[in-house]
């Protein structure tokens, strides 16, 4: 079975969290994420979330701890998804792919439609910035 590795960042700003919305055509799609993507042969998770971030919606990492690790298995495929708590970072996020972004309350984010994969990321977020 193929297997993915995805660097993710949550992307925190006070009580809030940056989160985008997955185009329709994407594995998941129509499904709010933690900005990201895969881990490139020869990167590290952190070089492959700093890098994403900047192509997909404009940030520089400044600063960024791990938070969370876990593999999800979709049936089609196992997703490896390395999480990364980034609280500094440089720049406005936006969608640089067209896709739609918001900040969201931590306390407002079960109203989201996230993939099953992130469910315990969502779980955690709440109880901990709650």
């Amino acid at each position: 079975m193929k297997v993915v590795h995805v660097a993710a960042g949550i992307i925190v700003r006070g009580q809030q969290v940056f989160i985008s919305k997955r185009s329709s055509a994407q594995h998941q799609g129509d499904k709010w994420e933690f900005p990201g993507g895969k881990v490139e042969s020869g990167e590290s998770v952190l070089e492959a979330l700093t890098r994403e971030l900047k192509e997909e919606v404009n940030l520089d990492v400044i600063n960024a701890q791990a938070f969370h690790q876990l593999e999800f298995d979709y049936g089609d495929k196992i997703v490896q998804l390395d999480f990364y708590l980034v609280d500094k970072f440089e720049g406005v996020g936006k969608g640089l792919e067209g896709q739609q972004t918001a900040w969201v309350n931590m306390s407002e984010l079960a109203d989201y439609n996230f993939p099953a994969a992130n469910q315990v990321i969502v779980e955690m977020l709440m109880t901990q910035f709650a």
